[in-house]
């Protein structure tokens, strides 16, 4: 038996995507900056992933900025909001206690660079209230940012909400989607989002490739230099077939988003009663409705987790006890800790994530 339920971790690249980026390794090998044929070929097929990011994510083409991954570009947004906000002497950045690491340790940084950081608590489902993060809003406050779904317990933020509060008090917005896209409709200009991270691995694209949305107009600082790749703003020969295997599993993602889904949330709905029936002191982690449609977190008391995902393994069945970023770390989750969990609950989590190719039979 093999089961595979750690796509929050990575998802198997869609074939379609391998294709797309064989063919463009094979046949489109130019540099894009390259001015003779080859690379102009290459410039174009960069220019179509482009267009096909901005239209999953309804944005401009021109606002698609092309990065290594979530990390990266999670860095740079924040980074560029910190700096800006800096130069007009706002030096006050706004998020949650229940972020990626790629967020709290680039605010841990700029708070030793002088920056001041509040991280707002959630409640026991994972969601932070938005009337929070009006009353955390400061005159010199330069940047809320907060994710749209949970890494680890799947909880879906209020980001309309959020972002509508941003917008009314002039305040630079960033979320981390890299959960999100390709698994729930976004749609940055309807959404009022200034800035959004995603990641091509998490929708059946290839690993080391990420983008960064900029709304037009909202500044962006540069974290690499040395070339005007990407509009000047990350210097580097683009990554032309990862790109093309990102925008081809992007397009793939918006068409199948619907039926996709609601199989899934079926099969996460259907998991989540079998573990609640037979384990009776087992606790579902996060909102029971108001989460990704592929999430399961549980909690299981006088149980190791590092231990239930070694047996799990043995057993031919692949998960994870959160993040796969700290999957080193022997401390708790810390979003497990943010929802009111005690060290030796959070000790005990197992996170089991499902795709569009998981079954019934799996489940059971």
């Amino acid at each position: 038996m093999y089961i595979y339920a750690d796509n929050a971790g990575t998802t198997k690249m869609s074939p379609v995507a391998i294709d797309a980026m064989t063919k463009c390794m094979n046949e489109v090998f130019g540099n894009p900056s390259s001015l003779h044929s080859t690379g102009q070929r290459a410039a174009e097929v960069l220019q179509k992933a482009r267009e096909d990011v901005a239209e999953a994510l309804g944005a401009d083409f021109n606002e698609i900025y092309f990065t290594s991954g979530g990390s990266e570009a999670d860095n740079q947004a924040i980074r560029s909001a910190a700096l800006f906000g800096a130069k007009k002497g706002k030096k006050h950045l706004i998020s949650t206690k229940i972020e990626h690491h790629a967020v709290l340790h680039t605010l841990k940084k700029l708070e030793r660079e002088g920056f001041e950081v509040t991280l707002l608590d959630v409640g026991a489902d994972g969601i932070v209230d938005p009337a929070d993060v009006e009353k955390a809003i400061r005159e010199d406050t330069a940047l809320v940012t907060i994710m749209y779904a949970n890494n680890e317990i799947g909880t879906l933020q209020p980001i309309d909400e959020i972002a509508k509060i941003c917008k009314e008090k002039k305040v630079t917005f960033h979320t981390d989607a890299v959960q999100a896209v390709g698994h729930v409709p976004v749609n940055v200009h309807a959404q009022n989002i200034d800035m959004l991270s995603l990641s091509g691995h998490k929708f059946h694209g290839p690993k080391g490739i990420g983008v960064l949305y900029v709304r037009k107009g909202v500044p962006l600082f540069n974290l690499i230099e040395g070339g005007a790749q990407e509009r000047g703003r990350r210097a580097g020969t683009e990554n032309v077939p990862g790109i093309v295997g990102f925008g081809v599993a992007a397009d793939l993602s918006m068409k199948n988003m619907e039926a996709n889904q609601k199989k899934e949330t079926e099969l996460r709905d259907y998991l989540i009663g079998q573990i609640e029936a037979n384990f009776p002191n087992s606790k579902l982690n996060g909102s029971r409705s108001n989460r990704l449609p592929n999430n399961v977190n549980f909690s299981f008391p006088f149980i190791e987790g590092e231990s239930l995902l070694i047996m799990l393994d043995m057993k031919g069945i692949c998960a994870s006890s959160g993040s796969a970023c700290t999957s080193g770390s022997l401390d708790p989750s810390h979003v497990l800790l943010a929802i009111g969990l005690k060290h030796e609950e959070a000790h005990g989590s197992l996170r089991l994530t499902l795709s569009e190719d998981s079954t019934k039979e799996e489940m059971d």
